[in-house]
């Protein structure tokens, strides 16, 4: 569905395609799901390739690239996330980071889309208490983030290797084992068990 909607969406043609809840019945009641889903995949690929660098089209997260390249990226992680889904569905298990086949360049983005894009809009992590909660690689060449915490909305920075302020917490792993642990997909890290049982449970996305 998401594909279609996308797709749509950079290309000018939100209302031919109808809204998401449309596509995603017709999708469930394709004759062959998986063709819809190739087909809708497709298309979407043929319009990220195709569309001009500075088209006008919506973008729905904070601190956003232009929409070309934002959809390209929020598509790239929503199929990783999803075939990870489908990995453990075979596994009957999470996947490890190794198992996952992730590239390092590819986990860092997404890192970056979730802490600075998802979950600083509105107050899903919203603390009682301020603190600074450090998140970082075990690869000190490879950059870091910092999420203040309290009452409103978290506020992501970005740092670059070997920078960034000091914190209250710190979250650490390799990045694909951040990357899948982040998205509630793994649990290759280490930090404060109870920082990580809350994150469990509050940092979830859903489509709303």
């Amino acid at each position: 569905m998401v594909h279609r909607w996308a797709g749509a969406h950079l290309l000018g043609q939100a209302d031919a395609v109808g809204s998401g809840a449309e596509l995603k019945e017709e999708g469930r009641h394709a004759a062959d799901p998986v063709r819809w889903w190739q087909d809708g995949a497709g298309a979407f690929d043929e319009a990220v390739r195709t569309v001009d660098d500075d088209v006008v089209a919506l973008v729905f997260l904070r601190d956003a690239p232009p929409p070309r390249r934002f959809w390209a990226r929020r598509q790239c992680h929503e199929a990783t996330i999803h075939a990870v889904d489908a990995l453990a569905a075979q596994l009957g298990r999470l996947p490890s980071a190794t198992e996952s086949g992730i590239a390092e360049t590819i986990a860092l983005d997404g890192i970056d889309e979730l802490l600075t894009g998802f979950l600083t809009r509105g107050k899903k992590l919203a603390t009682e208490r301020p603190k600074v909660l450090g998140v970082r690689t075990d690869d000190d060449r490879q950059p870091s983030w910092t999420v203040a915490l309290g009452p409103s909305s978290a506020v992501t920075e970005r740092h670059a290797p070997g920078a960034g302020p000091e914190v209250d917490e710190v979250i650490v792993g390799s990045a694909v084992g951040l990357y899948l642990a982040l998205w509630n997909r793994g649990t290759e890290i280490s930090g404060d068990e109870a920082t990580l049982e809350w994150w469990r449970r509050v940092a979830q996305i859903r489509w709303s």
